[in-house]
């Protein structure tokens, strides 16, 4: 992932925070095996302290790419809405000479896969991801001895992914002028299709803690 240096996270605090207000499904990049494509997998996660925790059902083809090569990447992405030309247009020219953008934050973790097989270690791991999902505790205890869930356990298996690096980008025009971005925000939250207003509160969250970009 490419990162200008205006579009990188502030501190970890803020990809922390970010991920913590329900940006909670990513997408699990896995190398194929020899001469085959990588995998790639839709998926929610939960975490705990240095991991990610995922579980998959059996018959995915991220486990033979996984056997191959541990090493993965795991994707989390939000807040994006597509910027048209001319509202990116510079004073005094035409709109129509504006360059249009993307705008999103993305967190990218870097991570060696471990597989969960154990039906114990499986069962605390959906506890794991129960608790953060269904906080109300509102199903079935999840036990491996006990329906439903003892029985569904062999059709799954679950990943504790290690995480070595972390790589959060935040895009939002943050080398333009105070200005320009407080009018395109503005525009985005007029506009209000798709993820226009939660892409508009992150660039007037960044704005108020940067102000003008200095390199």
């Amino acid at each position: 992932m490419f990162i200008q240096p205006w579009d990188a996270g502030l501190d970890e605090a803020e990809w922390r925070a970010w991920i913590a207000d329900g940006h909670d499904f990513g997408v699990l990049a896995v190398n194929g095996p020899p001469g085959r494509p990588p995998v790639a997998v839709p998926t929610h996660f939960t975490s705990d302290p240095g991991h990610l925790l995922v579980h998959l059902a059996r018959p995915n083809p991220a486990w033979k790419a996984i056997e191959n090569d541990p090493n993965v990447l795991f994707t989390v992405f939000g807040d994006y809405a597509f910027v048209p030309g001319p509202w990116r247009a510079k004073p005094g020219s035409p709109p129509t000479d504006g360059v249009p953008t993307s705008y999103y934050t993305a967190v990218q973790f870097t991570c060696r896969a471990h597989v969960v097989d154990d039906p114990e270690a499986k069962a605390e791991l959906l506890r794991r991801q129960m608790a953060h999902f269904q906080p109300d505790g509102d199903h079935a205890p999840v036990s491996a001895d006990r329906p439903p869930y003892g029985r569904m356990l062999s059709g799954i298996r679950g990943l504790r992914l290690e995480v070595t690096d972390v790589r959060a980008k935040f895009k939002y025009d943050d080398h333009k002028p105070v200005e320009h971005r407080t009018t395109v925000a503005d525009r985005l939250t007029e506009r209000g299709r798709g993820l226009d207003v939660p892409a508009a509160l992150q660039q007037r969250r960044r704005l108020d803690r940067t102000g003008p970009w200095k390199p």
